[in-house]
């Protein structure tokens, strides 16, 4: 990558952020707060002690998960906007054989983990096999999956795993439950979320199949004529990337939620592409853009219980991060600007 390339994805970013916090600061003083306050209690409320750590890592692990997945599909030029459906479908999975399945402890873990992961990767197949077969948009496929798969879930737990009279599911047994990462309220599905992206990190850069897949998200044309199978890795992209998702549905269901009740999984999808687009596809730097945005809406709370400033202003700030950011990425993209900006500001390989 050339050097105003790899300058232009950290910077755009870092200033998008700082940008952000500027107006939200404006706007915490036209409220007539401190917005040095503000933003104290908000990092106090974020990291400042074990237990509020532990509830950003917990936040964070979903948003890593589904990040992770749209960083994958995308980099083979595959648009999967379905990670929140395949999120659900993973913990509809997962909450089936945890509490119906004779199999409890460590090896039930291990079940409804893979067949998380199975499930999201077979429901992101799906809208695989329409585009390639069929040609059909994996865009618009992807979001209706969304709804069925949201739809189906609200079957699951008003019917067929009802608890009782009351519309949700039975919880995941006390020792099937995901074990605290640290003696946080993380679990360890917070570090399997990481090794995850250190792994898609590994074989996006440093395997031979993972340039290859770039190469076909670069340019399919191209990578066809140089002998590429272009079908055979837009296939693996739909599954890996919703296995990466569903996997994350599991994990959140045993670890967190417990439960299937209405509004699970909900956004989630969505976020990761925002996230994902924000890291410019870089899954490490996917992992630490989603702490970041679990960090803003975790912290939130404590400021507006400390300053009295809406937890909106937190969302005010998380949106324009996004718009600047994805803004900020199409405009340094365009030739005008690189050869007057770029050039004068010596950053030309």
């Amino acid at each position: 990558m050339k050097r105003k390339d790899t300058a232009a994805v950290i910077i755009v970013p870092v200033l998008s952020i700082v940008i952000s916090f500027v107006i939200g600061c404006i706007i915490i003083a036209a409220l007539g707060a401190s917005p040095a306050d503000a933003i104290r209690y908000l990092w106090k409320g974020a990291f400042g002690n074990v237990r509020n750590l532990g509830t950003t890592f917990s936040r964070a692990t979903p948003l890593i998960f589904t990040t992770l997945c749209a960083c994958f599909a995308y980099k083979c030029g595959v648009f999967n906007l379905g990670g929140e459906g395949q999120f659900i479908i993973g913990s509809i999975l997962a909450c089936y054989i945890a509490t119906k399945s004779p199999v409890t402890g460590i090896p039930a873990m291990l079940l409804c983990a893979v067949a998380g992961a199975v499930g999201g990767g077979a429901w992101a197949a799906i809208a695989g096999l329409l585009k390639i077969g069929r040609g059909q948009n994996e865009m618009i496929i992807t979001i209706m999956l969304n709804y069925i798969a949201t739809l189906l879930m609200g079957v699951v737990y008003t019917n067929w795993l009802r608890d009782g009279s009351v519309p949700q599911t039975m919880a995941v047994p006390d020792v099937t439950k995901l074990p605290s990462f640290l003696g946080m309220r993380a679990t360890v599905a917070f570090p399997a979320a990481i090794l995850v992206g250190i792994a898609l990190f590994y074989f996006l850069f440093y395997t031979s199949s993972g340039f290859q897949l770039r190469a076909v998200g670069l340019n399919m044309t191209a990578a066809k004529v140089n002998g590429f199978n272009v079908k055979r890795y837009l296939m693996m992209s739909f599954i890996v990337s919703g296995a990466i998702a569903g996997l994350g549905g599991a994990l959140e269901l045993l670890g967190t939620q417990l439960r299937l009740i209405n509004g699970f999984g909900k956004g989630y999808g969505f976020d990761g592409v925002a996230m994902a687009l924000i890291a410019s596809l870089h899954p490490l730097a996917g992992i630490l853009v989603a702490i970041f945005f679990a960090a803003l809406r975790v912290g939130s709370t404590t400021m507006q219980t400390a300053t009295g400033v809406p937890t909106s202003v937190s969302d005010i700030i998380q949106a324009l991060v996004i718009v600047f950011t994805v803004a900020g990425m199409a405009m340094v993209k365009l030739p005008e600007f690189k050869n007057r900006f770029l050039r004068k500001a010596g950053m030309e390989a």
